[in-house]
């Protein structure tokens, strides 16, 4: 039985599988959706479609009315007219799967969470064409990838960076995907990270604001810029500081992201002064305290040789877009991040 989301009681709605593939939709226009756009009333109507995925269906002819295809998505709809919407099998996927292992935190129909590892880029590029964890999704969900646009691959609304570990969620069909997407997009979905820095910030926890864009000195890099770039906003907290003194050595942070820009976290710490510990990116010009102690020369040691930025996505919480209910994921560090905090507190650095 497919769910239809929250359609109007009054609108009449049905499916049939067809013999040439995919599945046949009707729709038939109620009183009180007299004088809609068609794409409109068809995206409340069909509401595991988006309604962009609908437009493309008026468009290729997909959309007909007593046997006539419609190909404006502007056209006003009467009531009693009964639309028919073709949607075709989904196509496969131009990415591979790859069995690549994967930690799987919770799945259904709707999506997948997993917890990501370091070095597992999320989705394929010119540098990267496989081995990702699209390719990796791809391998293994199979079939109950109901397609995102028409393509049978899994709906990446958010990214963590290729040294970033942690929690991370995946739409399984286009419903799915059109409601996460909204979600992150109205900054409502709980995103926290931990994250090791050198030295700690002065006020124990705060708010860091400021526009992210290229760098214009090095378009790889991002930066927080005086004009143009978009708004962005972090909040902080030092969990614990590593070092005795007014300048510790280190400290354990956590982050809340309020936006979701390209790097933020990693740009919004430099920009504090207190680079993530291993990111050779955003770290390079950092000079941390001088050692003076025999530990401190060890602990400077165990945290510049850390392989990767020290950045972990340890809390996901969401509305469920189906099950209309509040989803909330932890995951614990990883065995290098523990590592590190580890080797840090053992190393009698803490204040």
């Amino acid at each position: 039985m497919v769910d239809f989301g929250s359609i109007a009681s009054l609108v009449e709605t049905s499916l049939t599988e067809t013999s040439s593939g995919g599945t046949s939709r009707s729709a038939t226009v109620a009183d009180s959706d007299a004088g809609q756009r068609l794409d409109r009333f068809l995206a409340a109507a069909l509401a595991d479609l988006s309604r962009a995925r609908l437009q493309g269906l008026i468009a290729s002819g997909a959309v007909s009315k007593s046997g006539a295809t419609i190909k404006d998505g502007n056209t006003r709809v009467k009531p009693g007219e009964v639309y028919d919407v073709h949607v075709p099998e989904a196509m496969p996927a131009s990415p591979i799967g790859q069995d690549i292992p994967l930690t799987v935190v919770y799945e259904d129909n709707d999506l997948i969470i997993i917890d990501k590892p370091a070095g597992l880029v999320v989705h394929p590029a010119a540098g990267n064409p496989d081995g990702t964890l699209v390719n990796a999704l791809i391998a293994h969900c199979g079939n109950s990838l109901k397609g995102i646009g028409g393509v049978a691959r899994p709906g990446i609304v958010h990214r963590l960076d290729k040294d970033t570990s942690g929690l991370l969620v995946a739409a399984k069909n286009e419903r799915a995907m059109t409601s996460l997407a909204k979600q992150f997009a109205n900054h409502t979905v709980e995103r926290a990270y931990n994250a090791v820095v050198w030295g700690a910030p002065r006020q124990a926890e705060g708010m860091v604001e400021g526009q992210i864009g290229r760098n214009p000195f090095d378009r790889k890099r991002m930066a927080v810029l005086r004009g143009g770039g978009k708004q962005a906003r972090t909040r902080y907290k030092v969990i614990e500081r590593f070092g005795d003194g007014p300048r510790p050595f280190a400290s354990l942070i956590e982050c809340r992201l309020e936006t979701g820009r390209t790097h933020q976290i990693r740009v919004h710490l430099t920009h504090l002064g207190h680079p993530l510990i291993g990111d050779a990116t955003y770290g390079k010009a950092h000079r941390p305290p001088r050692p003076k102690t025999p530990e401190q020369e060890l602990a400077f040691k165990t945290a510049a040789e850390f392989p990767r930025q020290a950045l972990h996505a340890w809390l996901l919480g969401f509305q469920h877009p189906s099950l209309h209910k509040t989803l909330r994921f932890e995951s614990q560090w990883p065995e290098d991040f523990q590592g590190l905090v580890t080797d840090l507190r053992g190393l009698n650095l803490q204040s």
